[in-house]
């Protein structure tokens, strides 16, 4: 199986005056393509500087890192902008519309920074909002949608670029339990048409709907184990796990 995600021995070190805090402590972890990960942790364990680092919005300060066949463990800043952009759905808890924007604008934000032109921009943005499920709702601003429908532009906005990951950080934090499962609905549904998803939970009830489950505690991986969803998955897509095991 293709690997998407490769950490080998990432340690993560942060100096405040005499004093140096360890937030991950030498994290090896490999994600093969299609998975469906949840990544969990208590407060101070390390899942939001993984995170942070797989998502290449900061680098390790030793270790390892290979994303979709790229070194960028020890990117400069602009290497990493580009990575990401190219590379990187991400999904965040508080949705990070633009809000004098519409859907359809907010959804092409990262064709625009990857210079493709308006037309092409226009007919992937509407593609990824039908997706989603809000193709009556593509002109509409954030303050005229429902958080959920904020969230799924959120989440259209991730697939435009058609990324090698969606990297989703509590994404049903800020929504109601109903409208919270009708978004983790989504992700599976995501996952079925072959995305590789990476969700960073504390909730888990969240993490059950991924098909594996990574637990750091004090900056180290304390348990890596499949959930009954994924052990299922396998069973009734039996190509899907002789891909994973290849």
């Amino acid at each position: 199986m293709e690997e998407i995600i490769k950490t080998k021995d990432i340690v993560k070190l942060y100096v405040m005056g005499v004093e140096e805090l360890y937030a991950l402590k030498g994290v090896s972890v490999t994600i093969n393509k299609n998975e469906y990960v949840a990544i969990m942790g208590p407060s101070g364990s390390g899942k939001s500087t993984l995170m942070n680092i797989i998502g290449c919005l900061d680098t390790p300060t030793s270790g390892y890192y290979e994303l979709n066949g790229q070194n960028v463990s020890e990117m400069e800043d602009n290497e990493l902008a580009t990575v990401r952009n190219k590379e990187i759905g991400f999904v965040f808890q508080t949705f990070n519309l633009l809000a004098r924007s519409n859907a359809l604008h907010n959804v092409e934000l990262p064709l625009i920074y990857a210079g493709m032109s308006k037309s092409a921009r226009m007919e992937l943005a509407e593609e990824a909002l039908v997706k989603v499920g809000l193709q009556d709702r593509m002109k509409h601003k954030p303050n005229e949608l429902s958080g959920g429908q904020r969230q799924r532009v959120a989440i259209a906005r991730a697939l435009v670029n058609n990324p090698s990951i969606i990297l989703a950080d509590e994404p049903t934090g800020n929504l109601d339990s109903k409208t919270g499962d009708e978004i983790m609905d989504l992700f599976d549904n995501l996952h079925s048409q072959g995305n590789t998803i990476i969700l960073v939970t504390h909730e888990d009830f969240i993490a059950e709907h991924a098909h594996r489950t990574v637990r750091l505690r004090d900056g180290l991986i304390e348990t890596d184990k499949e959930t009954e969803k994924g052990i299922k998955y396998k069973l009734e897509h039996p190509q899907y796990a002789a891909a994973l095991n290849s």
